[in-house]
């Protein structure tokens, strides 16, 4: 019993430390030169995966069979799909932790997410109706699939304006992270949408349950891609995090004080 309980006595103070390791980080003058240096190597990632994904994309994967050449569209029309839901449900994770931690620093990155997430949303439509005229006949079709995610657009727009309407930080933090909370119930309808309704949209090519229904070099170019926007995403919000910190005053300190 005496050696049992010397050995928890010493694990514990062993999890302590691991824990108190990564919890420092959740100080934004720590994080601050963290980002700095994360920042420039998620942009050569991007940079390379970009590279990888439009060389296999466009060069390399096969002419579809029955959509031609229009269907290399789907290179930057689904991972920017993808994105788009992505980072909602990581800005609502984040604004979760805030609220329950109180951690600002949490707050911070779900705003320096949402400029990103909208315009990946943006691009996921634009591409889509630049896909639709020619396969459906028409730019815009009130389609479950279509409208959930112009409603995602208009939920990334209203948590900028609403951020950018409340002058005081902790009162505009508290309200755009109920509004993220709420709608990050869109996301599941987003997805599901092509199984619930009879939508116009075709169903997805690449699913976690089933194989995917697509030559191995186009799911190659399209994964490719996807990691350039993840990449490129958290090289952005690392920046613009930065950005947040210096205005917020954050970081007025000299980083070298902040991390004794």
């Amino acid at each position: 019993m005496t050696q049992h309980a010397s050995l928890q006595d010493t694990a514990a103070p062993t999890r302590h430390a691991g824990r108190a390791r990564w919890t420092r980080f959740a100080s934004p003058a720590r994080f601050y030169p963290v980002a700095g240096k994360l920042a420039p190597w998620c942009f050569a990632a991007a940079a390379l995966w970009l590279a990888l994904g439009l060389w296999l994309g466009f060069a390399v994967a096969p002419t579809d069979a029955q959509q031609g050449d229009v269907y290399r569209i789907i290179f930057i029309h689904v991972p920017a799909a993808w994105m788009s839901m992505f980072i909602y449900v990581v800005m609502a994770g984040y604004c979760a932790l805030a609220m329950v931690m109180r951690t600002r620093l949490s707050s911070m990155m779900a705003s320096a997410l949402a400029p990103t997430g909208t315009m990946f949303t943006f691009l996921a439509l634009w591409s889509g109706a630049l896909w639709g005229k020619p396969t459906w006949g028409t730019w815009w079709v009130w389609d479950a699939r279509l409208t959930s995610e112009l409603i995602l657009l208009f939920l990334y727009l209203g948590f900028i304006a609403l951020e950018s309407a409340i002058d005081e930080p902790r009162r505009a933090e508290r309200a755009c992270a109920v509004l993220a909370l709420v709608g990050v119930v869109n996301v599941p309808i987003i997805y599901f949408s092509v199984q619930w309704w009879n939508t116009l949209h075709q169903g997805a090519s690449v699913s976690l349950t089933s194989a995917p229904t697509m030559a191995a070099t186009m799911l190659a170019g399209m994964l490719a891609m996807t990691l350039a926007c993840w990449m490129y995403t958290i090289a952005v919000a690392l920046v613009r995090l930065r950005c947040i910190l210096r205005e917020r005053g954050e970081v007025a300190m000299p980083i070298e004080e902040a991390l004794r």
